[in-house]
């Protein structure tokens, strides 16, 4: 039964966002594809309600499998289609009928295609939501990921819920992003994938976040807006709350034609929305592996840096000069260290073979006993703001020797710098250096999850490290003021 006529939605995001009983259209247990995928993965989170849609078949992965949406004998407050554009408005009908909640197109083959009937298709597509009374996601987009629902589209996302939402109108970015920040210690309350935008959209999305108290840190990826004006009151007013992080796709002309044939965007010159961002104290980056490591600075290094000052310290003379110069170059200082400070290191450290000033390096610094008494004398000085250690940069800290693997290296001193930040109550930030084959990968990622299980930021550069403080520190410095 069609529940009502209306121009404007009556289903908020929060229905949208937390549902209970789920119908993907298209599943097939002889093909895989989306719905198969997004079938096997919501079986293995356990979500509570799970209805295979497909006329050819009775059954799928062990389900009942309905011939239709309306055939189902349970509510369903969520649909996910992935079978051809032509079904779309047949399945509407069908949807309506229902009373479901809202549907989620990973189809494609609508506006974005620049034809005239794809626009046509698009048109129909809303007034039959707007009759029937639920939300449209897309078309031609991955839809929703919300952990603390159970909503998990694909293996190897974090499942765990977290204070991170992102919105992306690209679907590629909104699995990647979790994906690759997952094994950083970050963690999701939602995410949603919202493509052409025919029905939800980012102003929206926004405006929903905006007082959500789920969300505490905001990520966006855009690639255009259709109402410029209020986009930017929008973000405007949650910039006031929370922290934004946006990459806009699409500046270059090259990226402009790809983003019209991939989410048929209405977009503006960088230079414009930069301004736009900049004015309200939105934190502009650059790709999606920037995204995540200030991410990963907004959500680890707390406090927030009271300033540009760092201490930098680890093994190596030419990986304490490569740190001055990127982070001097980046706009870090690295100050000098002053003469009781380094009286209070000559204490632990030995001189010879040992640079006193800043970056520190000693040959003994690698040890966790030394790590931990060194960048808490760092820690201690009212001219520093936030500490690095930085590690597989040297031939003597490089991955792959099994010397940073181990449990008796590991755990006391993830522990060390978990104190210091404990103890001084400034950001402790780990620098990672990139590994060179295999083995020394598989010993870098055992170190990044030990120290990430300590709460720790890790960065896999010096400059990456770098930057992402550096946007950090001008963001609440600005927030701070306003």
């Amino acid at each position: 039964m069609v529940r009502f006529m209306s121009s404007e939605p009556k289903i908020t995001l929060d229905n949208v966002f937390h549902p209970k009983s789920v119908a993907i259209i298209g599943v097939s247990p002889e093909k895989p594809g989306f719905a198969s995928q997004i079938m096997g993965s919501l079986m293995k989170a356990n979500f509570p309600v799970i209805y295979p849609v497909n006329p050819n078949y009775q059954e799928a992965f062990g389900f009942p499998c309905y011939p239709s949406v309306s055939s189902i004998p349970g509510p369903v407050d969520h649909v996910v289609v992935a079978v051809p554009a032509a079904k779309t408005l047949e399945l509407l009908d069908d949807c309506a009928r229902k009373g479901v909640v809202s549907v989620h197109f990973f189809s494609a083959g609508f506006r974005e295609t620049g034809e005239a009937q794809g626009e046509v298709m698009e048109e129909v597509m809303l007034q039959k939501a707007r009759a029937g009374g639920f939300r449209i996601i897309g078309p031609n987009c991955t839809g929703l990921f919300v952990p603390g629902a159970r909503f998990i589209p694909t293996n190897r996302l974090p499942a765990t819920p977290g204070p991170v939402s992102f919105i992306s109108q690209s679907g590629g970015h909104a699995m990647d992003m979790p994906f690759h920040a997952g094994p950083r210690g970050m963690t999701f309350s939602k995410v949603m994938s919202y493509g052409n935008a025919l029905d939800i959209n980012e102003c929206e999305l926004l405006e929903y976040l905006t007082d959500d108290d789920d969300s505490e840190i905001i990520a966006v990826y855009i690639e255009g807006v259709r109402d410029g004006r209020r986009f930017y009151h929008v973000l405007e007013e949650i910039c006031r709350k929370k922290p934004v992080v946006i990459y806009k796709g699409g500046t270059t002309d090259a990226g402009f034609r790809a983003t019209q044939s991939h989410t048929a965007s209405m977009t503006s010159s960088a230079a414009v929305f930069d301004a736009a961002c900049r004015q309200v104290n939105a934190i502009r980056v650059d790709d999606i592996d920037e995204m995540i490591d200030v991410l990963v600075a907004l959500r680890f290094a707390r406090p927030c840096p009271a300033g540009r000052n760092m201490a930098v310290a680890g093994l190596g003379g030419g990986p304490s000069v490569l740190a001055s110069d990127q982070m001097e170059r980046i706009g870090l200082h690295l100050p000098p260290l002053s003469p009781e400070l380094r009286a209070e290191l000559n204490k632990i450290l030995p001189t010879a073979g040992a640079i006193f000033s800043n970056p520190l390096d000693a040959t003994n610094i690698v040890q966790p006993d030394v790590m931990y008494g060194a960048m808490k004398i760092l820690g201690g000085s009212p001219s520093i703001h936030m500490m690095l250690y930085h590690m597989g940069f040297h031939p003597v800290t490089q991955w792959g020797n099994g010397r940073f693997a181990n449990a008796a290296f590991l755990n006391p001193a993830a522990e060390a710098l978990r104190k210091v930040h404990e103890e001084t109550n400034k950001p402790v930030l780990l620098a990672l250096g990139p590994p060179s084959d295999p083995t020394g990968a598989e010993e870098m990622f055992k170190v990044q999850e030990a120290f990430v299980g300590a709460g720790l930021p890790c960065f896999h550069s010096l400059e990456k490290a770098a930057l992402a403080m550096l946007r950090v520190e001008n963001w609440y410095r600005r927030f701070n003021i306003s």
